[in-house]
């Protein structure tokens, strides 16, 4: 019972929101065409997603396929990300002579926000998947790079001592001792660029992709359909969230051996 409970805390939020913004869109203090309530809301992304009624026009039944193609950039974008930012993030960490070299680079592209790059990004991938994959890899990257950097550079000088005592090579250090001692900070990024790719991906399909749900945001915002603009904000919440949820579950099957040193709220 005390489970269940708990589990209906984290729905206390959301449903306060929903009503008060059922009752102020009701009220009249805003033009219901500027905020629909959420009830209309409901009833438009229901039709997006199962083709009840047609109201959703060219979009009715179209919600999945919209999702999918959202999804499929941000995976693809995120997995490069994952793989070049860990990778490099130990390099840098590890050796002094990559972190001289490469370093600077990093740091002078990194304040650069990833939209101002969506001109050369259709310059050079046309209107496509590609410039949303590369706007993604952006977001992600620099998070995940910088929290694995910071792992490898705060692992426990006593463990990588005791490794070179018992004759580990330097791969095996960096398989076996340093990567695991990094890997907490890594999730962390993990985390942090996963927020960042869905937020690139919307971006990139409102100007650079004629398909997905950042696109049919952006369009339903030309022929002022407030309704379906809400309805793929929300989807894309619950995207994030969803995939965020993953990363945690993973986070925590992975990390078992940090349960006991870190500190659990009531």
């Amino acid at each position: 019972m005390l489970h269940l409970i708990r589990r209906g805390e984290r729905l206390v939020v959301p449903f306060l929101l929903i009503i008060g913004w059922e009752i102020f869109s009701r009220s009249g203090l805003l033009p219901a065409a500027l905020l629909p309530a959420p009830s209309i809301v409901l009833h438009s992304w229901a039709d997006w997603a199962f083709a009840i009624d047609g109201s959703s026009q060219t979009y009715s039944g179209h919600w999945l396929s919209d999702a999918l193609a959202s999804c499929l950039r941000v995976l693809t974008g995120y997995a490069i990300a994952t793989a070049s930012g860990v990778l490099l993030g130990i390099a840098i960490g590890w050796w002094r002579w990559v972190e001289r070299t490469i370093e600077p680079t990093v740091q002078m592209i990194r304040p650069i926000p990833p939209v101002s790059w969506i001109p050369l990004a259709i310059i050079w991938f046309g209107i496509a998947d590609k410039p949303a994959i590369f706007l993604v890899f952006l977001g992600a990257f620099f998070p995940i790079l910088l929290n694995t950097i910071h792992g490898v550079k705060t692992s426990d000088r006593n463990l990588i001592r005791a490794a070179a005592m018992m004759g580990a090579t330097e791969q095996q250090m960096l398989r076996q001792v340093i990567f695991p001692a990094a890997l907490p900070s890594i999730m962390a990024g993990l985390r942090i660029g996963i927020g960042s790719a869905w937020m690139l991906t919307v971006t990139a399909e409102m100007v650079a992709v004629k398909s997905g749900i950042g696109y049919v945001l952006w369009d339903s915002y030309y022929f002022l359909r407030y309704d379906l603009v809400l309805a793929a904000m929300v989807s894309i919440g619950l995207l994030g969230y969803g995939t965020d949820l993953l990363l945690k579950l993973l986070m925590q099957s992975t990390l078992r051996w940090q349960r006991g040193q870190t500190v659990q709220g009531r």
